[in-house]
């Protein structure tokens, strides 16, 4: 349903031809959805009809891709795969990519505020929300931060910024925006913005994980690229042992933020789950 209501976005712009299939490109590549799902699940737990939340998941999604157009660029981590695929730039050219993802985030903030099913004081708060969490106060900031922390030592602390900025940002506002929508209250806000950081920590570190333990045809790019690359991981700091001690000992804080958020049998548990234990 993502995938189709992304492409029919897409294809309706009345845009030059090699730029919209620039877009299409890496959407066809495939993905988990993982923040779209987790989007609709949380205001599953709340709401009712996922048409109020579709076109705010979409954008989301748009964003995180555009993101990973920029992430594999040559300037950045100059990944030559990305889901099993040739990356943009590769396909394409590097100016195309970097237009191509120019274009998914400024056109996600325009499916929102085009959305006729949400109100204007939604789209605002959803706008606010959205353009924080991508940008320089998160995914931007976590991204350079990553960045700077190449070739070098850093603390668990410092390696905990980095990732909930680069990765648990739009994880949160996921989680958060869907409730909002779905009219939970704050209280109920506050834990799921706990719980939400700390789910954003276990995708990370699960990473981690399988880029050392991974297979890569799963996975869709070539194992053991952090080291390779010297970056910060769990796995490196504390050893693949220790490691998954510290992404249980997360699972357990998530779960029990989610509790009190009244949330104990839901979908945004099973992802939960299943965050905890993918391997790809």
């Amino acid at each position: 349903m993502i995938d189709q209501s992304i492409k029919r976005k897409i294809d309706h712009l009345s845009v030059p031809s090699r730029l919209k299939d620039a877009m299409q490109y890496s959407f066809k590549a495939g993905g988990k959805r993982l923040r779209p799902i987790l989007l609709i699940a949380s205001y599953e737990a709340y709401g009712n009809d996922i048409s109020k939340v579709m076109s705010t998941a979409i954008a989301l999604e748009m964003i995180h891709t555009y993101s990973l157009i920029h992430d594999d660029l040559p300037a950045m981590d100059d990944d030559d795969l990305r889901r099993g695929q040739p990356t943009n730039h590769k396909v394409f050219d590097e100016a195309t990519a970097i237009l191509a993802g120019d274009a998914l985030l400024t056109y996600s903030f325009e499916c929102i505020a085009e959305d006729s099913i949400l109100t204007n004081e939604e789209k605002v708060k959803l706008m606010k929300w959205l353009s924080r969490a991508s940008g320089p106060k998160g995914m931007v900031a976590g991204q350079i931060l990553d960045l700077q922390a190449e070739n070098k030592a850093v603390t668990i602390k410092e390696l905990e910024e980095i990732h909930t900025l680069k990765t648990g940002e739009l994880i949160q506002f996921a989680v958060i925006a869907g409730a909002y929508l779905g009219q939970a209250t704050e209280e109920q806000l506050e834990h799921l913005k706990r719980f939400s950081h700390y789910l954003g920590l276990i995708f990370q570190i699960q990473d981690d994980i399988l880029d050392v333990t991974g297979d890569q045809y799963k996975i869709g790019k070539p194992i053991g690229s952090d080291e390779l690359n010297e970056k910060s991981t769990y796995p490196r700091i504390l050893g693949l042992e220790g490691a998954i001690n510290q992404k249980n000992a997360y699972v357990t804080k998530a779960k029990e933020a989610l509790a009190k958020a009244e949330v104990r049998e839901s979908r945004l548990l099973s992802l939960t789950e299943y965050l905890t234990q993918r391997d790809y």
